[in-house]
């Protein structure tokens, strides 16, 4: 037995921590703020309940496979067969959403899935048809080790369905049959991982029509209730849960906070890539002389989340994307940290009396934003501009913020308060061929073999999937090398 501290309290840590102590190591988690979850929060405007960060639980699997190898239930979600009442723990109430989301660009309005009828229904048709049979194989890959030889069957199906188009946006543009709208709402998707068609696997292009056919879900209570479920499964397993605890040094057999030390013989840092170097230093004196190399950031948000003053019409969608107007332009500010022209907006409605037990209905307006460390109010000019674009965009008589009562604002600078200083919400962007498992830092330090990594800066795309699958994949490794 091991003693593991885990510091950070995100969906990576609380889930990587209930793996281990369910595994027989002695755990503790460390969370430098009184709440869980990260960038995953709940706030109250209003008297009402609103959930920030991810909105939507895609690959349900994920989940259903996480709580099986706790010992919660099988892999389809199902009770347990000994009908034990510890295999409730940390369920979770998944209501399904009638469609991924309603997409708004340059005048046109779809849904996906795209529905018969509409003039890129047929492309889109063809297009799902190749693509929403890879489901299980993605599944798979979330879940495996991409060292494992299980997950080579899938990655050649992938392969045979991209050849020799290995990002996203090489690969759309490579089918010369598809209209150029349904082209950009698909290629737009690899802003969930912050970065730019260019910058992503081409698996990411077959990301919308697997989500189609497998569907959106929304726990019932809100997406936090993710968070919640975890940390009952990290406490169920024995995990020791400290929130409060500003971790100011990580070094070998030691975590400090401001007022404790932690000893211990393996630390797993759930945090952001630049704040964790921050705690351990450089690997060598030397290397702190040394200039440091430009980085591109992948993109932050400006997101305003309001309890409506009257309800918005009830043909407005549960989950809104309206697109820029030049998709290219907004990556090339994104990555040069510059305010675009316009920008990706998610509208997310959540109605009184429906999957959040609220008595009035709650907005989030999520603007993808460069990471440039800033404080936005509603009255900032890029967003007062955003919200009238899109706003028309969705077809309202006035802007989105007219409706609201009350609102809070989350921006850049609230996002670099605790991860990457900017507001970067998966750190530093980085090549196609390096996404996924494959990303650099990787689940280990090899200068350092007792500290491990996990979180979205490490695995980063996909949302919460990613997360917990790679919180698999590393503390999988990690009990390969140290069994309790």
């Amino acid at each position: 037995m091991s003693r593991v501290v885990v510091v950070g309290g995100g969906i990576g840590g609380l889930a990587a921590s209930a793996l281990l102590a369910s595994a027989g190591h002695t755990v503790t988690l460390l969370e430098k703020s009184t709440d869980l979850g990260g960038k995953s929060r709940r706030v109250r405007v209003g008297g009402q309940q609103i959930d920030t960060g991810p909105s939507l639980v895609t690959f349900p699997a994920a989940w259903h496979e996480l709580r099986r190898r706790l010992g919660h239930g099988d892999a389809a979600g199902e009770a347990a067969a000994s009908g034990s009442s510890s295999s409730a723990v940390g369920e979770l109430d998944l209501v399904r959403m009638p469609e991924v989301g309603r997409y708004y660009y340059q005048g046109e309005t779809v849904t996906l899935p795209v529905p018969p009828g509409h003039p890129w229904y047929p492309a889109w048709r063809r297009f799902s048809d190749e693509h929403a049979p890879l489901a299980d194989d993605v599944t798979k890959l979330l879940l495996t080790d991409p060292l494992d030889r299980a997950a080579l069957p899938g990655i050649r199906r992938l392969l045979g369905v991209y050849g020799s188009r290995l990002t996203t946006r090489a690969y759309l543009d490579g089918l010369d049959w598809m209209p150029d709208g349904l082209r950009e709402i698909l290629a737009i998707h690899t802003l969930n991982a912050g970065v730019s068609p260019s910058r992503t696997a081409a698996l990411y292009a077959s990301m919308p029509a697997i989500m189609a056919e497998t569907g959106v879900w929304v726990p019932r209570g809100g997406v936090y209730e993710v968070v919640e479920a975890l940390a009952t499964l990290a406490d169920a397993a024995g995990v020791a849960i400290r929130t409060g605890q500003t971790v100011t040094r990580i070094e070998r057999g030691r975590v400090r906070t401001a007022d404790a030390v932690y000893e211990n013989d393996l630390v797993v840092s759930a945090l952001d890539a630049e704040l964790l170097g921050s705690l351990v230093g450089p690997r060598l004196p030397l290397l702190s002389l040394l200039p440091r190399p430009h980085r591109t950031l992948s993109c932050s948000a400006i997101a305003v989340y309001g309890v409506l003053r009257e309800d918005l019409p009830v043909g407005i969608a549960a989950h809104s994307v309206v697109l820029p107007t030049k998709p290219a332009a907004l990556h090339r500010s994104l990555e040069a940290a510059d305010e675009p022209a316009d920008t990706m907006a998610f509208v997310n409605l959540y109605r009184a009396g429906g999957v959040h037990p609220n008595e009035r209905s709650t907005v989030g307006i999520l603007l993808t934003s460069p990471s440039d460390g800033a404080e936005y109010t509603i009255e900032h000019p890029f967003v007062r501009r955003e919200i009238e674009r899109i706003s028309t965009a969705m077809g309202l008589l006035a802007p989105l913020t007219d409706y609201l009562d009350e609102h809070v604002v989350l921006d850049p600078r609230y996002y670099g308060s605790f991860g990457e200083p900017h507001g970067a919400l998966y750190g530093t962007a980085r090549p196609a061929w390096l996404s996924g498992p494959l990303h650099v830092p990787s689940y280990v330090d090899p200068f350092r073999p007792w500290l491990w990594r996990v979180g979205a800066s490490v695995h980063p795309g996909g949302g919460l999937p990613a997360v917990l699958g790679g919180a698999m994949i590393a503390v999988s490794r990690m009990l390969k090398k140290f069994p309790a």
